[in-house]
């Protein structure tokens, strides 16, 4: 389903009144042409210039609430906070697929070996593959079972099995399940039998997924110290610092409870971005 964040108008009525910014939404898709694939990639059933179209359309319209807001509050001041926020919020609808696909592709990584495993199950239990993709496709794998559930719609209706594959390959955001399904396809363009081919997957996707773990392992420890910096030591010496310092000079009550408000707010923040972090250095393999 598309989706564009902070729109302040619904996406079927900003999708007819978009017509304007077309050609503007052409240009980016030539200058661009891996835009519409990253699209695809998260099932945003739509063309690349027309979501563009949209994202302009939803940008202008916040300008305007944000202009008016703006120069109500911040008088002149107001014009530089509605463009720069404008600015930064095209931006992060434009990255909005590319985010959207981290996110696609942290839950595909995580039951790609399980699925990979249960159709290695099957077909050493003399089912083909079409079934065994099937079997998988109903079982609760997430994302992994959505994606063959595609496959094998496909398939039903008539595709041919290694054209289905390479579609399901082309359009998957995560490069390990790309990777699974083009060995698959390799395999069955050579005659070669698929079990052994889909192991050796297996195996290689093992030993990715130890060097994914030793590598965040190797990446705690900085992080850790630099947490510690951050969050515990440098809010400690500033307070200690304030509460002496105020002692002395007498500053105000209320400057000194701002300051303490202050580095809470920090802390917080410190803290958010600090578990973003490491949450996006996680092995997508390991799971969520």
């Amino acid at each position: 389903m598309v989706a564009i964040p902070f729109s302040l108008v619904p996406l079927p009525v900003l999708k007819k009144i978009s017509n304007p910014f077309m050609n503007l939404g052409s240009l980016y898709k030539k200058v661009f042409p891996m835009f519409q694939l990253e699209l695809d990639r998260v099932d945003f059933k739509i063309d690349a210039a027309r979501y563009i179209a949209m994202c302009i359309t939803a940008s202008i319209f916040l300008f305007v609430f944000l202009l008016l807001f703006g120069i109500l509050f911040f008088s002149w001041l107001g014009i530089v906070f509605a463009t720069g926020i404008t600015f930064f919020v095209f931006m992060l609808q434009l990255r909005y697929p590319s985010v959207k696909a981290f996110k696609r592709i942290r839950k595909l990584d995580t039951e790609l070996l399980a699925a990979l495993h249960a159709i290695t199950i099957q077909i050493d239990a003399g089912v083909g593959l079409f079934e065994a993709m099937v079997a998988v496709s109903e079982q609760d794998l997430g994302e992994v079972s959505v994606e063959f559930k595609k496959v094998v719609k496909k398939i039903s209706g008539g595709v041919p099995q290694i054209d289905a594959l390479e579609e399901l390959a082309l359009k998957n955001p995560s490069p390990y399940f790309r990777r699974a399904i083009w060995q698959i396809i390799n395999g069955m363009k050579q005659g070669a039998q698929i079990n052994p081919v889909i192991k050796t997957v297996i195996n290689a996707l093992s030993q990715e997924q130890i060097i994914q773990i030793e590598k965040y392992g190797s990446q705690l420890g900085p992080l850790a110290m630099f947490y510690m910096m951050g969050a515990v030591i440098l809010p400690g010496l500033g307070i200690t610092f304030i509460v002496v310092l105020s002692a002395f000079i007498g500053f105000d009550e209320s400057l000194v409870k701002g300051v303490l408000w202050g580095f809470i707010v920090f802390i917080a923040f410190f803290q958010m971005m600090f578990s973003g972090a490491i949450n996006s250095k996680r092995p997508t393999l390991l799971g969520e």
